[in-house]
């Protein structure tokens, strides 16, 4: 499954670039975030509670960020286990530029799940991973006190 979009953000690309590396600032932004620390250089640790609709799995894994070009590009990669509905995984690539003084933050990811996860149908999954990340980028722009207007929701290649 493929998703992203591009969005707005009210702030110069610094201040953009450090609330995506801050840890409290991406928990506030992720729903259902229980934990997410670094645990290295470039990955982090989390554990998140996820909302598919008819289940609610907790998913505990990994994020690696590689590509990194301070201020301007990562992508990151991760994988989870959702107990006994079973692994999900993805990786997203995000793109920041200068619109003005404003930020043009540009997300593409795609992502997959196996096991019972599957079973719960691809419009159900993919449905619930495009409102996680536009209220992601809701939450994200009010935690860093900025406001993030989106542009759509077709990601444009970073």
């Amino acid at each position: 499954m493929d998703f992203g979009g591009r969005y707005i953000i009210a702030a110069p690309r610094v201040a953009v670039w450090a609330a995506l590396n801050d840890t409290e600032a991406l928990k506030a932004a992720i729903p259902g975030c229980h934990k997410i620390a670094w645990s290295g250089e470039t990955t982090l640790d989390l554990e998140i509670k996820v909302n598919l609709g008819v289940v609610h799995p907790v998913f505990k894994g990994e994020l690696a960020l590689s590509d990194i070009v301070p201020a301007e590009r990562y992508t990151l990669a991760g994988r989870g286990k959702g107990g006994l509905l079973g692994m999900a995984e993805g990786s997203a690539d995000i793109v920041l530029s200068d619109s003005g003084d404003d930020t043009m933050l540009v997300f593409a990811a795609n992502g997959g799940a196996s096991g019972q996860v599957m079973k719960l149908g691809k419009a159900i999954i993919g449905n619930s991973a495009q409102k996680v990340i536009d209220g992601f980028f809701e939450r994200f722009g009010a935690a860093m006190g900025a406001k993030v207007t989106p542009l759509g929701v077709d990601p444009v290649e970073p």
